[in-house]
């Protein structure tokens, strides 16, 4: 007898980020005594996020090629500086009233600076190249090994920095990125070494949700309600927007763009690590990472919604004649649509 277990956890969007998350949310909202009880293994799963967060990013990294092409290396660097630029943007403007703290009380109970820079800062990379792959081109989506660079929290504590709000010492921003660029350098030095640390990216996946979502109170996640449906069409509408039009300035249609305006299931870790990495953040990382995981739910329907009309409406690119061979690059293994 066989019960499709997986099938039926990824038929919600995000949901092998957002399902392990919402039950280790459920367990320490109404059993938190269950790490200490157990102990063992089983008590350092709950406590173990940026341990497997550190191993995930190695991974993550070994899948990014060096050898983009110069197509690729204008569309997704455009798209990347395009959806960090907007973070910024919104980190400096928040920052100024919002400072470090989240708000704490009335209807955006829960809302901070940290919260709208992690959702608009990383794209979904598995519905983008899911979307790519039906919409666009195959050298659109293999703009995302450039785009892949959002992962992990470097971004988000340059962003943070440049807001004016708290900043991290160098030993902190080197330390964030530097398992990743330590995968780049294992994966390119050794193609079998990227192809067998980038199998375990999506495994990774819901065991670091859950030890996240351990830390979660389900006392508050009503908070999320309305706020995070807002917040994640506002990551739709407000990254989308400049996106689209980055998209046809450098030669597309403008579907690309849109694709991108998403929220990345593994962004809504990247709160804990702040909050880690700077303890002024602690208090604003809880309700951050309930409103990041909403945006991920939020984002993963309206994007591909909003993409099949763009592509309706503006129609999908014709295929190059000439570079295109070389442009083609398939995507490694990076993400699903439910991870990065």
């Amino acid at each position: 007898m066989q019960i499709p277990i997986k099938r039926a956890i990824e038929r919600v969007p995000g949901g092998m980020m957002v399902v392990p998350l919402l039950i280790g949310a459920v367990i320490a909202t109404f059993f938190p005594g269950t790490p200490k009880f157990f102990g063992s293994f089983t008590g350092a799963l709950f406590s173990g996020a940026l341990t497997i967060l550190a191993v995930f990013y190695v991974c993550m990294g070994a899948s990014i090629s060096f050898k983009a092409t110069p197509y690729i290396l204008k569309k997704g660097g455009t798209l990347l500086a395009v959806k960090v630029g907007i973070a910024i943007i919104l980190g400096i403007v928040f920052g100024r009233f919002l400072g470090e703290a989240p708000v704490t009380a009335g209807m955006f109970a829960g809302l901070s600076t940290l919260a709208i820079v992690a959702a608009m800062n990383d794209t979904n990379g598995g519905l983008y190249m899911a979307l790519m792959g039906q919409y666009g081109r195959p050298r659109d989506v293999g703009a995302y090994t450039i785009m892949s660079l959002e992962s992990g929290p470097f971004l988000t504590m340059i962003t943070l920095g440049v807001a004016g709000l708290s900043a991290f010492p160098w030993q902190t921003l080197v330390g964030s990125i530097l398992p990743l660029m330590v995968g780049m350098l294992l994966g390119n030095l050794d193609r079998e070494m990227r192809d067998f640390l980038s199998r375990a990216i999506p495994v990774m996946i819901p065991f670091f949700a859950f030890a996240l979502g351990t830390g979660l109170d389900l006392t508050k996640v009503w908070q999320a309600g309305l706020l995070g449906l807002g917040l994640g069409v506002a990551v739709v509408m407000v990254t989308g927007i400049p996106l689209f039009f980055a998209d046809r300035a450098t030669g597309g249609t403008g579907v690309a763009g849109v694709a991108a305006a998403s929220t990345a299931g593994n962004a809504a870790a990247v709160p804990a690590i702040i909050a880690a990495a700077n303890p002024a953040y602690a208090e604003a990382a809880p309700p951050a990472t309930v409103l990041v995981a909403a945006c991920v739910v939020v984002t993963a329907i309206l994007v591909p919604l909003v993409t099949a009309w763009t592509a309706r409406a503006f129609g999908q690119p014709a295929e190059p004649t000439d570079e295109t061979a070389a442009a083609e690059v398939s995507p490694s293994p990076v993400a699903t649509p439910a991870g990065h």
